[in-house]
């Protein structure tokens, strides 16, 4: 089975391929335009059925991953940020402060589309000016949902999480693993034919 992740993430495909899955990479090129006023799950299954969509046309055969995050606080949408400025107010809302990170997850083939929401809540700690400075200048905040990546040095800004770390990276391996299932495609087996 051919998968194709839908995706230009280099973490989404990093993780797969750690998982030991073949895969093939072609992002979608549609805007991640979220309606105004979608909550967060609504919008984040929207963008990743999108995505899937879209690729799907070109390789209706394949099994196609699309997927998209987004944090939210208070109601509010943290998108990637626009430029320095932007990733500043963001980190200065997280500060000291909870979040909530949601990750629509499509699983698509022939034209046919499951898509899920993983959530995970990260509490940030009392971040300084210094510290979001810092951060900003290394300049990993600028793709990234909610200016900041666990994975990478963003783990600084974290206190502590609940829910799958992957969510927050940006792909729910449990929930893949879930879906897959559910498909009758067991993971162990994809790892095996490579």
């Amino acid at each position: 089975m051919k998968i194709v992740l839908a995706s230009a993430s280099p973490r989404r495909r990093e993780i797969l391929s750690e998982l030991g899955l073949d895969i093939e990479i072609l992002p979608a090129r549609r805007d991640e335009m979220v309606r105004p006023g979608a909550a967060p799950e609504e919008a984040v299954t929207a963008l990743a059925y999108g995505k899937a969509a879209e690729v799907s046309a070109i390789r209706p055969e394949a099994l196609v991953i699309g997927a998209d995050t987004l944090v939210a606080m208070d109601g509010e949408l943290l998108g990637k940020p626009r430029d320095r400025l932007e990733a500043g107010r963001m980190l200065r809302a997280l500060s000291g402060r909870e979040h909530q990170v949601y990750t629509g997850l499509c699983l698509m083939e022939n034209g046919q589309g499951e898509t899920r929401v993983e959530e995970s809540v990260v509490r940030f700690r009392e971040l300084s000016d210094q510290d979001i400075e810092a951060y900003i200048a290394t300049g990993e905040p600028m793709d990234k949902a909610g200016a900041y990546g666990i994975q990478g040095l963003g783990r600084l800004l974290v206190r502590g999480i609940e829910g799958d770390y992957y969510n927050v990276v940006g792909l729910p391996v449990g929930l893949l693993v879930d879906m897959l299932s559910q498909r009758g495609i067991d993971i162990w087996d994809l790892r095996q034919k490579r």
